[in-house]
């Protein structure tokens, strides 16, 4: 094992859209793991939507990153050490952590959790069996509300958490399942290989109108991940006690002046609408009922999934952070070391 290892850091806060100079390179030296911890070398890393709002300099759910500190996020990676006083993980482990944007991570073995790669690849772990699994699984049928029979709309629906959506709302019944992506590829993604019953690609036109010709009776469940005029479109679509989960907002997140909301909030009071905000830590309670339906449907083949891996490590993480927000991902975007 070599001496030093990279790690990247927050170089500045970003206004509007991040870029190169956004982060920093630098190499340290590999960290000895103290009592209670674990040396992981990361073999996967996630890259996120959230991670955007966390290099600004506000309060939110989860503190900022910090000027000159390293980002972190989710990673897996393997126990190349093992410090005292540590029981139930062994150098060989694979483990699931929240220390990621490095190549060796100190884990306090309290936030670490093992692994199998023989059960599943280690970048499920990271993505339709890990946090973005979780979080469709949990928006959908806790914060939604779903039932057997509702018409429901995903946008972002190519991405990490809408392709799980669209497909867990199809398996548990609905009526139909429209999604909204950014290609002419996402689309055919969507309706040809994921089972949704109509999408289209909100850069042909009016998410408003390509929206109510895909759902000429409305819909019921809305689930977001983008905001702006796909949530605008949405309301005006939903019908009578519709259910909008708010998952993300991911087309506001680099805008450098202030976002508006949408026009038509009136709607929400004449129609009875249900708006929920959702972060899936507050969901922890169904991991366990969330990984045995979910892996079941993937070894049945009725759940597919895809995942777009950048190899090249630590270097290639602000690429791919900065691809993700582009949407050039299909599925869960990972960084391979």
């Amino acid at each position: 094992m070599t001496s030093t290892a990279l790690e990247v850091r927050l170089a500045a806060r970003p206004t509007g859209w991040p870029t190169e100079d956004t982060f920093e390179i630098a190499e340290v030296g590999i960290p000895t793991p103290g009592e209670g911890e674990i040396l992981v070398r990361n073999v996967f890393m996630s890259v996120d939507p959230y991670m955007r709002g966390r290099m600004n300099d506000v309060k939110s759910y989860v503190p900022p990153f910090q000027v000159g500190a390293p980002l972190d996020g989710g990673a897996v990676g393997e126990v190349v050490a093992v410090g005292a006083g540590v029981e139930g993980f062994a150098e060989g482990d694979n483990v699931l952590h929240g220390l990621g944007w490095r190549d060796y991570s100190v884990v306090n073995t309290k936030y670490a959790v093992k692994v199998d790669s023989s059960v599943a690849p280690l970048t499920t772990y990271l993505g339709v069996l890990g946090m973005p699994g979780l979080t469709a699984y949990a928006g959908l049928l806790v914060t939604a509300e779903f039932k057997p029979g509702d018409t429901v709309f995903v946008s972002g629906a190519a991405g990490a958490v809408g392709q799980i959506v669209g497909q867990i709302a199809r398996l548990k019944g609905a009526a139909r399942v429209i999604g909204s992506a950014g290609s002419a590829e996402k689309v055919k993604y969507l309706t040809e290989e994921l089972g949704f019953d109509a999408a289209f690609n909100y850069k042909d036109g009016p998410v408003a109108d390509q929206l109510a010709a895909a759902a000429p009776d409305g819909i019921d469940v809305y689930f977001d991940n983008v905001g702006g005029d796909h949530l605008e479109a949405a309301i005006s679509s939903l019908n009578l006690n519709g259910r909008i989960t708010m998952c993300g907002a991911i087309s506001q997140y680099n805008a450098s002046e202030k976002p508006t909301g949408p026009s038509n909030m009136i709607q929400i009071l004449a129609k009875r609408l249900t708006l929920r905000g959702m972060l899936v830590g507050d969901h922890k309670g169904l991991q366990q009922q969330f990984v045995s339906e979910v892996a079941a449907w993937i070894a049945s083949g009725e759940l597919k999934y895809s995942e777009t891996v950048v190899e090249g490590g630590v270097r290639q993480a602000p690429a791919a952070f900065l691809g993700m927000l582009r949407g050039e991902n299909t599925g869960k975007m990972l960084v391979k070391f």
